[in-house]
């Protein structure tokens, strides 16, 4: 029988690996990736069946990835692994088109049956999340509607100088000039009516752009 393949995004090198032997035979793991970006570039390349992902991961957060991921391959199927027990937050990743949302603190069995069950098209929720998720409301909406006014390249910018980035720093992961990441922080500041950079970085957190 054919395993299915996966690839572990996870920024804890320990965690990740520890996940891997969990899962060394109930699945081929093909990569273990630290980072949003590399999860993008990874997951192209080798077209996993399932990506098991956390959320709050730098440079790009799970859920901008894994949204991205579903639109450039809508076949794989992603399932959130986190420590973050907010049913708005799992609320969101199911919305990002999500085949499960467990914790980190799940039975390793929870992991391996929400595998097996998102390969037959189902989706799986952690019990301790599902009963909460059905009562979740969206306490302050704006932000998040905000959010969706930004482009792919402006949500970067805002997470990365959200999470502490200098623009320096943040052209260099983009690849970009300082200049223009300038440009983005000061367009979206202007598109938001935010007046500081300390506004920005309220903004990133209430929109989930900036996952802690």
């Amino acid at each position: 029988m054919t395993l299915p393949r996966i690839i572990l995004a996870d920024d804890h090198t320990l965690i990740a690996e520890a996940f891997r032997k969990l899962l060394e035979d109930h699945a081929d793991v093909v990569a273990i990736v630290s980072d949003g970006h590399a999860l993008l570039e990874t997951a192209q390349q080798l077209k996993p069946d399932v990506i098991v992902i956390d959320i709050g991961m730098p440079l790009m957060n799970g859920l901008e990835a894994g949204k991205r991921l579903k639109d450039l391959m809508p076949a794989v199927k992603l399932i959130f692994l986190t420590m973050n027990e907010d049913p708005d937050l799992a609320v969101e990743a199911m919305r990002c088109r999500a085949s499960g949302y467990l914790l980190k603190n799940s039975a390793g069995s929870e992991l391996i049956r929400a595998i097996r069950m998102a390969l037959k098209g189902n989706a799986y929720v952690t019990p301790r999340i599902a009963a909460g998720m059905q009562k979740a409301s969206i306490n302050n909406p704006r932000p998040k509607a905000q959010a969706k006014k930004l482009t792919p390249r402006q949500r970067e910018v805002v997470q990365l100088l959200a999470a502490g980035k200098s623009m320096k720093e943040a052209a260099s992961v983009l690849n970009v000039t300082p200049r223009t990441v300038a440009f983005h922080k000061y367009r979206v500041m202007a598109l938001l009516g935010l007046k500081t950079s300390a506004g920005l970085v309220q903004f990133a957190i209430k929109s989930r752009i900036l996952v802690l």
